[in-house]
């Protein structure tokens, strides 16, 4: 059996990175168990050179492979997605792909990645001896990718997640300088592809603190899903509140299977993923409280509900999952 065979037959074969410049997909062989781990599926490093194989863009169409079900978890940030898709890893029903690199490789190489979405899409999904469907969660700078995906795969079903505002930005300020310039970045990244008129002159654009315009980046993205719940995907898309998943687990995650089409029976998630930290495997610690940060997330989210308020949108987006 040739590597290229050996590569189609064993579903632990994920593709993980596209290198456009080398006209080339990274494959690794990623066993199963790791998807319920802590972390993302873009920390990954094979533990030997063997377990990594690239193959050239132009033969992913020799690739044809059975695939299960494929579903998406769509966010914008900071709101328990994590969780959720290290929740959705039970035996038999469902697994999680916590943000695997290659979408947002898709996201990042514009028109020329195009082609390619669907079979790698099919590659992600692949059939397991179980029978999972399986639930990828796209890293939030993908989603001007969410159109695409879900063309790709007409039978997706996709949740948008997210929650209040104050969570996002008190996890903005927790990450420090390189938090601040997330927040900034984000903000550039969405008025790229789904942004709109804040009313202000450069100076004062430029002049906006690091959480205002992280709150403004939040705001673009609550507008965008928004957008998407009402678009002509509406039926194969619903809303969730982290907040209301972190009171309300096995009911939340029972209600996404069953949106997808998915029975959990008896079967029920681990529950040791809730007791540590969904990224970091950690304990989860509660945030000493910070007067001064308080008063500045109030300024902020009075700000973006005025703003919210005039361009005729609830914030955050209002949960329809049942």
């Amino acid at each position: 059996m040739s590597d290229l065979d050996t590569i189609r037959e064993n579903p632990e074969w994920m593709p993980h990175r596209l290198d456009l410049q080398e006209g080339e997909v990274e494959f690794v062989r990623l066993p199963q168990s790791r998807f319920a781990e802590a972390g993302f599926l873009f920390e990954y490093r094979p533990s030997h050179p063997s377990d990594t194989f690239r193959i050239a863009v132009d033969k992913l169409a020799a690739f044809s492979v059975p695939h299960a079900p494929l579903h998406f978890i769509f966010h914008t940030a900071f709101c328990r997605s994590t969780l959720l898709s290290r929740a959705l890893n039970i035996r038999g029903i469902a697994i999680g792909l916590s943000e695997p690199p290659i979408i947002a490789d898709l996201a990042s190489g514009g028109e020329a990645t195009k082609g390619l979405i669907r079979p790698l899409l099919h590659l992600l999904a692949r059939a397991r001896p179980g029978g999972e469907a399986v639930f990828v969660k796209p890293t939030n700078h993908a989603n001007r990718l969410i159109p695409q995906l879900l063309d790709a795969a007409p039978k997706a079903h996709a949740i948008l997640m997210t929650n209040s505002l104050d969570p996002f930005l008190r996890s903005v300020r927790r990450r420090g300088l390189i938090g601040h310039r997330w927040g900034r970045k984000l903000y550039l990244e969405m008025q790229s592809y789904a942004g709109m008129d804040f009313g202000m002159p450069p100076e004062e654009t430029f002049a906006m603190t690091d959480l205002q315009t992280a709150g403004a980046a939040w705001l673009l993205n609550q507008r965008y899903f928004d957008q998407l719940a009402s678009s002509r995907f509406a039926e194969r898309l619903r809303v969730l509140n982290g907040d209301y998943f972190n009171d309300s687990r096995e009911e939340t995650i029972a209600a996404v299977l069953d949106f997808c089409g998915l029975d959990i029976g008896t079967a029920k998630p681990a529950t040791e993923i809730f007791a540590a930290h969904a990224k970091t495997g950690g304990p989860v610690r509660k945030q000493a409280d910070d007067q001064i940060l308080n008063e500045e997330i109030g300024q902020v989210r009075h700000w973006v509900d005025l703003i919210a308020d005039q361009i005729g949108i609830t914030v955050p987006t209002a949960q329809t999952l049942r």
